[in-house]
């Protein structure tokens, strides 16, 4: 069997060093090439990739997206805190191959953000978000908890409370979504025990992503088919 190629963004960084342990346990895939920042980029090394998972940071976004169409080369980018501009750039390279982005690469979030379509038979109800991470984490709200926020909303057609952001210790994840009536409380909520859960996503990501054409997805796709827009 021929394993899938990988190419590592942002390596040395925890999660970079937890997905690179993720990919050597996995017998369908191999790391190939994990170039360093401010390392010479090695074009033949690069050629040889399959497909890119990405987790540097926005600024350095451009730069991934541009290295990887040169070689039509597929990317799995799991860094947040973009901007609007960045977030086009996503789509404008998606045009030429394949680009999956997501907030959170947990597979149970992906099924959290579809359980919340369910929350439309309860629109009246009053909703917020709430989310823990450690302190190091310097986005706030969470893109996750934006990605939710923005699902919910869709869901409840109505504007809602800013997600509360918590910083503190060496948390995780944790994201709750309350929904609320005089006279009851449903919650919702997913606890990210270690980082492995997001290394393990995005390496599952980058298998599926390999085998599709040009065009922007997310974790859900993965899960459930690419979304109809």
């Amino acid at each position: 069997m021929k394993k899938i190629k990988i190419g590592l963004m942002g390596s040395a960084g925890r999660m970079g060093q937890e997905i690179a342990g993720v990919i050597e346990a996995n017998p369908r895939c191999e790391l190939v090439y994990a170039p360093l920042r401010g390392e010479k980029w090695d074009s033949k090394k690069a050629q040889a990739v399959d497909v890119w998972i990405d987790f540097t940071s926005p600024e350095a976004l451009k730069d991934v997206l541009k290295k990887a169409s040169e070689t039509k080369t597929p990317v799995v980018c799991g860094t947040t805190g973009f901007s609007k501009k960045e977030k086009e750039l996503l789509k404008t390279y998606s045009k030429k191959i394949p680009v999956l982005w997501s907030s959170n690469m947990s597979l149970g979030v992906a099924v959290l953000n579809e359980a919340l379509k369910a929350f439309s038979a309860i629109s009246h109800f009053d909703f917020q978000i709430e989310e823990i991470h450690h302190n190091r984490k310097k986005d706030r709200p969470s893109g996750t908890a934006i990605t939710l926020q923005e699902n919910l909303e869709k869901a409840v057609d109505k504007k809602l409370p800013e997600a509360l952001a918590i910083r503190g210790g060496g948390v995780f994840g944790v994201h709750k979504i309350f929904a609320m009536s005089d006279e009851e409380v449903l919650t919702f909520e997913h606890t990210a025990l270690n980082r492995t859960v997001f290394a393990k996503g995005s390496v599952q990501a980058a298998e599926w992503l390999v085998k599709q054409k040009p065009g922007l997805y997310q974790i859900r796709d993965v899960l459930f088919g690419k979304s109809k827009k």
